[in-house]
């Protein structure tokens, strides 16, 4: 593969990192293997990128993933014969991916849910919606094709329920507000989302909880549901989620990444039509870490 250097000023593997699909540590591999070249020839890992500095490099060979069912304790807050509603940790992997290949929700759901939909192939069974790895809390699971047509229909049509819980940073000047900004790939870094006017229409609503100076308890609510929405959101105006290493800032409380957890979930049921709705009560560490700020006012 080849690519164009449009700004210069970066070492070359982190230039290869940001443009590419290539990991930092991929990147720096292929460099020192001689398979990066620079305008046709071999260059080190803290070569400065020139503007029209032409890279090639090698797109590496997928990686074959298989999942596996593992007896992996789950929190399964309902369950049908059409739908199930789990409580996903904070730290797991909901589906396999390169690097992640188990000990993720689609291994747990594979031991304790034996018929999942196949909509989204072997590797995403029953997984109608995501949720972020270092964010804890509720998640719809299709147990057949229909229900997964159904629920994934109605969350595109913006009519699931879905309502968030995040300490973020600073003190919101007001109780409640929308935040409607487009959420797109990062021009800057490929690895990160941002608002950028080519992305697309995101919508996140909050209301002040509780406050406690340098920092704020949102229920927040999504009416799109764009890859790390409330993150990219709550960043843009500057009260990133608190803990947050991606779009944060590195001084935050101490847990087990982002203090977000989805709080609440409410669907359609795709056979019955009855109005669903569930709670789950935030995690431990979140638990904690608010008394602890509690105790300090």
């Amino acid at each position: 593969m080849e690519i164009k250097i449009e700004t210069g000023g970066l070492r070359l593997d982190k230039a290869l990192s940001d443009l590419t699909e290539l990991s930092r540590s991929l990147a720096n591999e292929q460099i020192k293997s001689g398979q990066v070249l620079v305008n046709g020839q071999v260059k080190k890992a803290k070569y400065t990128v020139q503007e029209g500095d032409v890279v090639t490099y090698q797109v590496p060979e997928p990686e074959v993933l298989e999942y596996v069912a593992e007896d992996i304790p789950l929190e399964i807050i309902y369950q049908d014969e059409d739908v199930a509603v789990v409580n996903k940790p904070q730290g797991m992997v909901v589906h396999p991916s390169a690097g992640h290949t188990s000990g993720t929700l689609v291994n747990a759901l594979m031991y304790h849910i034996k018929d999942l939909s196949g909509i989204n192939g072997v590797l995403r069974p029953g997984i109608v919606h995501r949720i972020d790895k270092d964010t804890s809390g509720l998640l719809m699971i299709a147990k057949n094709d229909n229900a997964h047509m159904a629920l994934a229909q109605e969350l595109k049509d913006k009519k699931s329920l879905r309502k968030y819980w995040a300490i973020v940073h600073g003190n919101l000047p007001n109780d409640r507000g929308v935040i409607e900004a487009p959420i797109g790939r990062s021009e800057k870094d490929r690895k990160k989302q941002a608002v950028t006017a080519k992305g697309k229409p995101a919508v996140t609503r909050f209301q002040v909880l509780e406050r406690f100076g340098d920092y704020t308890v949102l229920e927040l609510q999504l009416e799109t549901g764009r890859t790390h929405q409330i993150r990219v959101h709550m960043a843009y105006i500057g009260h990133p989620v608190a803990g947050d290493e991606v779009y944060g800032p590195r001084k935050t409380l101490k847990g087990h990444g982002q203090f977000l957890h989805a709080k609440t979930l409410g669907f359609t049921h795709p056979k019955t039509g009855e109005t669903m709705e569930f709670t789950a009560d935030i995690p431990d560490i979140f638990k904690q870490t608010l008394e602890k700020l509690r105790k300090e006012q």
